[in-house]
């Protein structure tokens, strides 16, 4: 199996469309038809099946998607490290993994104090939702993740080392001018009519076990396709939604937030793995350590509760 091939089924599973996947790797649409087939053919089974918006892995499609990514992330590192090491400059590149709200928030400060420590240092930053990260750290492909135990938690693993940094506070997105703009914390009745989207099944059970404790009924009628796509939609007045306390630096100038009363919380969390740590690893814990405790910090000053 050449990685070309594989990189084309990758890139297909990403986009959801042959058409688009053609596009990006600079081929003909009938060209990625005919890698996905002759993959399927050596594999003997389909990956990919066609619906009415384009295309998506198949359960052994996503099964072999997996796998492929870590194949292929580790083989643009042995190429980079080649490289470094014919020119002299080789060191260990630092690969961190991250939710996507932690991406967008701490993790960024972590990564701007620990190069200011250390200098000049080969890294990557890798969006991902916990499950997929904590594969992805057990597989080598990861140095750090930076994980919640939003629903359905983290596993059990000898294999990883769990360092808590703290719980997060979610809170409510609402568009600006929003009738709650401005207020905080309120309890979850206060936006009783609503109707919210959300972005992934671990914030959608976080939001139905806070409505169940209140006696709220709500209603989450839109499904996001990530956590910008949650955002634009709050922003532009189709729905509200529960975000993590973490974002509140970091969302769009035409979104707010608003603290709730007795607020459903998750877990941060930094994994590393227990063997063989990039020697920057204990660095950069305490810096995300540190830019945690400002965030909640600057949560504990701003007490109207607004973003």
């Amino acid at each position: 199996m050449e990685l070309d091939v594989w990189r084309t089924f990758v890139t297909v599973c990403r986009l959801g469309s042959l058409s688009a996947a053609a596009a990006e790797l600079h081929h003909t649409q009938s060209a990625v038809s005919r890698q996905i087939a002759g993959l399927e053919r050596e594999l003997g089974v389909a990956l990919v099946e066609r619906h009415a918006r384009g295309v998506r892995a198949t359960p052994a499609g996503e099964v072999f998607r997996r796998h492929a990514l870590t194949t292929l992330n580790e083989a643009d590192r042995a190429v980079r490290s080649v490289r470094d090491a014919a020119d002299g400059t080789y060191g260990r590149p630092l690969a961190v993994g991250a939710t996507p709200s932690l991406a967008a928030g701490i993790v960024p400060e972590a990564l701007r104090a620990l190069l200011r420590g250390t200098g000049p240092l080969r890294w990557t930053l890798l969006p991902g939702l916990s499950a997929s990260l904590h594969q992805r750290l057990i597989s080598g492909d990861l140095d750090i993740a930076a994980v919640t135990d939003a629903p359905p938690g983290l596993p059990q693993d000898s294999r990883v080392e769990r360092h808590f940094l703290g719980l997060d506070d979610m809170v409510v997105a609402v568009p600006a001018g929003h009738p709650q703009a401005g207020r905080g914390p309120v309890p979850l009745r206060a936006f009783a009519g609503a109707t919210w989207t959300e972005d992934n099944d671990g914030s959608a059970a976080l939001l139905r076990q806070h409505a169940a404790r209140t006696g709220v009924d709500i209603a989450i009628d839109i499904t996001a396709a990530d956590l910008p796509g949650k955002l634009a939609l709050v922003a532009t007045g189709h729905a509200i939604a529960l975000i993590p306390g973490v974002l509140r630096r970091a969302v769009r100038a035409d979104v707010t937030t608003v603290t709730l009363v007795g607020p459903p919380t998750r877990g941060i969390y930094a994994l590393t793995p227990r063997r063989d740590p990039h020697p920057c690893t204990a660095a950069l814990l305490d810096h995300l350590d540190s830019a945690f405790r400002a965030v909640r910090s600057d949560r504990t000053e701003d007490g109207d509760g607004t973003g």
